[in-house]
């Protein structure tokens, strides 16, 4: 079995999000299973060039009414035994952001041309695309009568690359596809994978049921379900070599579920790092982007309520200017109980993982969150929001025998509030708090459950016959 592999981020090359940790791993996980794949991304303008080489190869879009060349490039170095190669276009990728390209559809459009030629030309079995970057290579296969099957994963549904009628008559697509990926005169690239790829996939089992409900569904819901037979949800796992609390060089102590005792040095560096008071008081980590979908309009509504509550708060991100000044203004109100770096910082994220003793992640909704399985992995107990991957992952404290964290079904502060109490409460209870960070760091969220679940998927795809 050949895969390609193709994504907009793959770690360590290029990373935004969740998307990049999973590219990153499942690919070499599938490795280890037999699987012959490789990874196909784009070179951005931030992708370090001296850890590539020129392969001379040019690529040239074979459909769109403009033509566009490409520079084929390949990782020097094999990630975990698995080539990378990259597509390049310093016109199209003239951003130093992943994302911030001053043409972006018209750079994932031609992307995906040029990508679905090479998928064609190298004899793949199966090209798994991922989000909506990706979506319109599955049209473009079936427009070329590639013999190569196609697997479309969904990370984030509302983010889906809707562009202009301009964009739909330079896209070269024939007519027979046309009304199955546009909204009114406008195409919407999710559209084409979710319409056109022969098996479908998101990051978690109650992702994948939310997204057939108007709730959650972003518009496509109707898609969804009319293919809920060819739609699975696997849940992300995480590369416990990369994220693993006994070897991390990031961590100012290393300890293991043997030795936890020692994860209480990194909480006190982490104190004094960031600037709060170094004592016993629970220390509750949020990293995150600054966004609406990750509930921090919860935050927003209890603030005043929170900063009373007998705990410090660090936050790491950035995002939307109304969330940066909220946390700014916290920090600048109540200096010994609130920490904020407004920056995207690895090495400060590992630290938080590792020495707060809480994770919060109050997310709208959460197809997977990585976030939480990273904070079990050290001993940092969840509280979250119950949604998505959050509730395949999350199990609550006191209502299962192996409650590994805390969380809340309604969206409201009130509840969320309610949910840190009750965490507080038990932190308090040193036996209790001794079992769910014991519970928390047994859970196995490792790629190899997943990555045989997506082996699986990919022998279900082989079968199918025919147009998706």
């Amino acid at each position: 079995m050949k895969v390609l592999f193709v994504s907009y981020e793959v770690y360590p090359l290029a990373k935004v999000g969740g998307l990049a940790d999973v590219a990153g791993a499942l690919p070499k996980y599938l490795k280890d299973l037999g699987v012959e794949i490789d990874i196909l991304m784009p070179f951005h303008k931030s992708v370090d060039k001296y850890v590539t080489s020129k392969t001379g190869s040019v690529l040239k879009t074979r459909f769109m009414e403009r033509e566009i060349s490409f520079e084929l490039y390949k990782k020097s170095r094999p990630l975990g035994n698995v080539d990378v190669f990259l597509l390049g276009n310093e016109e199209l990728m003239d951003s130093d952001e992943v994302y911030g390209a001053s043409d972006l559809g018209l750079q994932a459009m031609s992307f995906s041309d040029a990508a679905a030629g090479f998928a064609a030309d190298n004899g793949y079995d199966i090209v798994h695309l991922n989000d909506w970057h990706t979506g319109l290579m599955a049209v473009y296969l079936k427009q070329a009568n590639a013999k190569c099957k196609t697997v479309f994963s969904i990370h984030n549904l509302a983010y889906q690359g809707t562009y202009c009628r301009e964009y739909l008559q330079l896209s070269g697509i024939e007519s027979r596809y046309l009304n199955d990926i546009t909204e009114g005169s406008d195409i919407n690239f999710m559209r084409a994978g979710l319409e056109y790829s022969d098996k479908l996939s998101t990051v978690s089992p109650t992702y994948a049921n939310e997204i057939q409900t108007e709730e959650y569904g972003a518009g496509l819901e109707e898609v969804l379900s009319r293919r809920k037979k060819d739609l699975v949800g696997i849940l992300n796992g995480i590369d416990y070599f990369e994220y693993d609390p006994e070897r991390d060089p990031r961590l100012w102590v290393n300890y293991s579920l043997d030795s936890i005792e020692k994860k209480e040095k990194n909480k006190s560096n982490l104190q004094v790092l960031v600037g709060v008071p170094k004592n016993r008081a629970p220390l509750f980590g949020l990293i995150s982007r600054l966004v609406d979908q990750k509930g921090l309009d919860l935050i927003e509504e209890i603030r005043g309520e929170l900063v009373r509550l007998p705990m410090q708060l660090i936050v790491l991100g950035t995002g939307e200017k109304k969330y940066e000044k909220m946390f700014k203004d916290l920090h600048e109100n109540y200096p010994d109980k609130v920490a904020v770096k407004l920056a995207f910082d690895l090495d400060l994220a590992q630290k938080i993982y590792s020495g707060a003793d809480f994770f919060l992640m109050p997310s709208r909704y959460e197809p997977c969150g990585l976030g939480q399985m990273f904070a079990m992995r050290y001993g940092t107990v969840p509280i979250v929001r119950y949604t998505g991957g959050l509730a395949d992952t999350v199990k609550e404290y006191g209502l299962s025998d192996h409650g590994n964290g805390f969380g809340f079904v309604d969206y409201s502060g009130e509840s969320l509030l309610e949910a840190l109490k009750k965490a507080l409460e038990v932190y308090n209870h040193d036996d209790f708090w001794r079992e769910v960070v014991r519970n928390a760091m047994k859970e196995d969220f490792s790629w190899e459950a997943s990555a045989k679940n997506y082996l699986s998927l990919y022998e279900q795809t082989l079968e199918v016959k025919g147009n998706a």
